[in-house]
């Protein structure tokens, strides 16, 4: 199985996994923010991604100590200076939110106080990537289709895997 905790596998990718190992280490992200054990998680790693998917990089950050991570985000200049920040409370955890564009791409930072080994948004990419194995191309293809249909990704999956919960579900598999 890859090794998604880390950007390698992005190298030998696809034309956009080559260009998004490009973008991070151009930047340095994981580099900078590596006391922050970041992870790209999403439907870039597992190729599933369609027009306009975003680059969802999680991140473990301690919310008491946020403005610290903030600061981080701001001095390593990958976030504009006005970007909004949110705090949606998922499971009953809060969380931060942090969306922005950076050289074309559409990036989504999620920061929570668990390890990003432990964010649903890994669970569920390593659920589905293992999903996709076992399934195959034409069940990737059909996933990718009701995607540009305007159906989220865990949805997907729950539509044609018949999953009451798929986010939930997803967790389980």
């Amino acid at each position: 199985m890859i090794d998604f905790t880390t950007i390698d596998y992005l190298k030998r990718g696809n034309e956009k996994q080559k260009r998004v190992y490009e973008l991070l280490t151009k930047h340095r992200f994981f580099e900078k923010l590596k006391e922050y054990v970041p992870i790209l998680a999403g439907t870039v790693p597992i190729e599933i991604d369609i027009e306009g998917s975003d680059l969802d990089l999680i991140f473990e950050v301690d919310l008491r100590l946020e403005e610290d991570f903030l600061d981080d985000l701001m001095f390593s200049r990958f976030i504009p200076y006005d970007v909004d920040v949110e705090y949606p409370i998922i499971n009953g955890e809060k969380c931060m939110t942090l969306n922005f564009m950076l050289e074309g791409f559409p990036i989504e930072i999620f920061g929570q106080n668990k390890p990003t080994t432990q964010q649903n948004a890994y669970l569920h990419m390593i659920a589905e990537y293992k999903i996709l194995q076992e399934k195959g191309e034409e069940f990737k293809q059909k996933i990718i289709e009701l995607k540009k249909q305007g159906i989220k990704t865990e949805s997907a999956f729950g539509l044609l895997l018949g999953l009451e919960n798929p986010y939930e579900d997803l967790l389980k598999y």
